[in-house]
């Protein structure tokens, strides 16, 4: 594609804030314009490492949320815009070779720290960070390739290597731990999760959940003790931390690894028998997928491609709420991301 087809400016949602916020908030988005902006900017040139992708399809992800709220690991550049992963086809690269060879193709990409997101018509990249999809992918899975289905395998991976048949997961209906299920199911293995309403309970169990708790139930702790007891799970992957989070920590078996992803929940977590670190050699940490995938090259090639397959061969697939065009966004995001059980994207 030659140089000329790229225009000069682009649509995109900027970001309104810089850095991180003074006043942190829940995880919900309860609007889009505190923090976004529809705006025209000029369509950056890449680096010499990175390459520019004509967006098609970019996922919003709870990191995303977090990150435009001044909430996430990572600063805000006032002015940019916003979105951590998507699909699209390479259009420049920079001077590198590796850059330059990936012109043409349609790949799953994250934006990392280029602070050039996925939520615009044209996003900037590392080419490491861009992986070149079978024919067999569909956009959907290809825009939600790395986030959930990488951090999916990592975790299980620690599950496989350090844990018993039995581990526990909160936050159960969310897509990632739905990509977790299904892996836990075709090797044996028995996935406790928690969820927030009734009506997860049976869907949770058709994919391979063994125990499906629901946090509200009046009867949670006694339930929650039970099962504990009969399947002496050691790992547990949180994604909401807070009072729930202490509640399962507190209840697990000595040699427990407590290992947390996200923070759902603002609310303070405390840690209920800090005796249990000392004499039951319990343990809390934390999982960031970047840090994974730098850590574990090896692992990465193997993951991904495992990832691909498992959407191509319709083992995994992407639930998708709904599919929302840039210039809706900022007014129909915030209901689309209350619905459960799928995942919303922005279409540029």
């Amino acid at each position: 594609m030659s140089p000329m087809t790229i225009p000069s400016e682009m649509k995109a949602l900027l970001l309104v804030g810089d850095g991180y916020t003074k006043t942190p908030s829940g995880s919900a988005l309860e609007a889009m314009e505190p923090y976004l902006e529809q705006g025209r900017i000029a369509v950056p040139a890449p680096g010499p490492s990175q390459v520019l992708i004509k967006v098609n399809l970019a996922s919003i992800n709870p990191s995303d949320v977090a990150f435009i709220k001044g909430q996430y690991g990572q600063p805000r550049v006032k002015g940019r815009p916003a979105g951590f992963e998507g699909v699209g086809t390479i259009v420049a690269g920079g001077d590198e070779p590796y850059a330059k060879s990936l012109v043409g193709k349609r790949v799953a990409f994250a934006t990392g720290l280029s602070n050039w997101g996925s939520w615009a018509e044209y996003a900037v990249a590392e080419a490491a960070a861009c992986i070149p999809l079978l024919d067999t992918v569909r956009d959907e899975d290809g825009a939600a390739m790395i986030v959930n289905p990488l951090t999916a395998i990592a975790m299980f991976d620690i599950v496989k290597q350090e844990g018993e048949k039995a581990f526990v997961m909160t936050a159960g209906a969310s897509q990632l731990c739905k990509l977790i299920i299904g892996l836990a199911k075709e090797e044996g293995f028995r996935p406790i999760v928690t969820v927030r309403r009734d009506e997860q309970i049976a869907l949770l169990k058709d994919i391979g959940a063994a125990h499906v708790l629901n946090e509200k139930a009046p009867d949670f702790e006694a339930t929650l003790r039970e099962v504990m007891k009969a399947e002496q799970p050691r790992i547990f992957l949180d994604a909401v931390t807070g009072p729930l989070a202490s509640a399962i920590f507190n209840a697990m078996p000595k040699r427990a690894r407590w290992i947390i992803y996200g923070r759902l929940d603002p609310d303070a977590t405390v840690i209920r028998e800090p005796g249990q670190l000392i004499f039951q050699h319990k343990h809390i940490e934390g999982f960031w997928l970047s840090e994974w995938m730098r850590q574990f090259k090896e692992r990465r090639g193997p993951a991904i491609l495992e990832a691909q397959k498992r959407f191509s061969d319709g083992r995994w697939s992407t639930d998708v709420t709904a599919v929302v065009p840039l210039a809706e966004a900022i007014a129909w995001v915030p209901a689309e991301l209350t619905k459960p059980n799928g995942k919303v994207f922005i279409r540029p």
